[in-house]
């Protein structure tokens, strides 16, 4: 998958920049608060629907602008499509080929993984920051998990309702029948793609973290024991009625690495917590490219910043040698491109405005 052209018009400090990307390596330099990670943040809604910054979603359009669009040319195995997100009123649209698409659809249609400065949130964060990156990647090769997410949503919010409101025994069977439903799709799903996905991130965390030890993946399901998930919350009901939501199932799932010499999370660094991520997004990155035939493109926000010289070098050998578009942003050009003769395509931000050197 390449992303060969990316325009943004009033996100943050971009009234209207245009790029024109190689389908290989791009790097884009520039100051401290020029706008080079804006670019990646416009990527990543196309592929997400939402940025991986914090912050309001307001603050993601420019001051004194009503809303935002971002566009893409994304070049794909079967087409290539013009995929577009515009942001107005409070209120998202997503096209494609001119046309108004379902979210979801655009989605679809755009795989964008990314690594950045906050990316150590899903070693050491809320587990909902880990569900979420998990699901990302089953949507992409679970055509059935949408739908089942969505059963399980409209199920969990109607039996929580019931609990706060001291439903009927009978109404609380009936939700959690189809709770146990929708959910048990989910965690099949979820367990068929840690099937590859850890082997692939124990392999990267290996290579980036090899002082360690061996890494494990597992994956918490959520249901808090063994035995049928009808029975666990038939047991639960009694708890959960009395916090007014539902303590079991899919919702609540997680995972967790774990090292020989270092088993808990609280044993890693700053820095290891970032190079645990790194291999987690780009085992994320080699689970997408063997089930779909085709990689994600792949995003390093700040790589001088994030990694040290070794590091680097690790990471730019371990994507030369595969067929993935590359965006990196940095305020100088590290020395790792020039150690492995990366072929490399040049962008400098300056604010407000981009353009490619020759």
């Amino acid at each position: 998958m390449r992303l060969r052209q990316l325009r943004v018009e009033n996100l943050r400090g971009f009234g209207r920049a245009e790029l024109e990307l190689a389908p290989g390596w791009n790097l884009i330099v520039g100051g401290n608060g020029a706008g080079k990670t804006t670019l990646l943040e416009a990527a990543y809604l196309l592929s997400h629907g939402r940025t991986f910054r914090s912050g309001a979603r307001d603050a993601l359009i420019q001051r004194g602008a009503e809303g935002y669009s971002v566009y893409g040319r994304i070049e794909g195995l079967s087409a290539t499509r013009g995929v577009g997100l515009l942001r107005q009123d409070g209120l998202m649209e997503a096209r494609i080929d001119g046309t108004t698409a379902a979210l979801a659809d655009l989605l679809r249609n755009v795989a964008v993984v990314c690594f950045e400065p906050g990316s150590h949130e899903l070693i050491s964060g809320a587990a909902e920051l880990r569900r979420r990156f998990l699901d990302w990647g089953v949507f992409h090769v679970e055509p059935g998990f949408l739908g089942a997410w969505r059963g399980y949503q409209r199920a969990l919010k109607q039996r929580n309702a019931l609990l706060r409101a001291g439903g009927a025994a009978a109404e609380l069977d009936s939700w959690d029948r189809e709770l146990v439903r929708s959910g048990t799709e989910i965690a099949a799903m979820r367990d068929r793609y840690m099937a590859g996905f850890g082997p692939a991130t124990a392999a990267a965390l290996g290579e980036l973290l090899g002082d360690l030890g061996a890494a494990r993946i597992t994956l918490d399901s959520g249901w808090r024991g063994e035995g049928d998930p009808l029975e666990l919350l038939a047991a639960a009901r009694d708890e959960d009625r009395a916090r007014g939501h539902t303590t079991r199932g899919p919702h609540r799932a997680d995972w967790s690495i774990a090292f020989e010499r270092a088993p808990r999370r609280e044993h890693l660094s700053r820095g290891q917590e970032k190079l645990c991520a790194l291999g987690c997004i780009t085992g994320q990155a080699r689970v997408f490219a063997t089930q779909r035939g085709e990689w994600p493109v792949i995003c390093i926000d700040d790589l001088a910043s994030e990694l040290d010289g070794p590091h680097q070098e690790l990471l730019v050998r371990s994507l030369q040698n595969v067929d993935a578009q590359v965006l990196i942003t940095g305020t100088h050009e590290s020395g790792a491109f020039r150690a492995n003769a990366i072929d490399i395509a040049r962008f400098h931000v300056e604010p407000g405005r981009v353009a490619r050197l020759l």
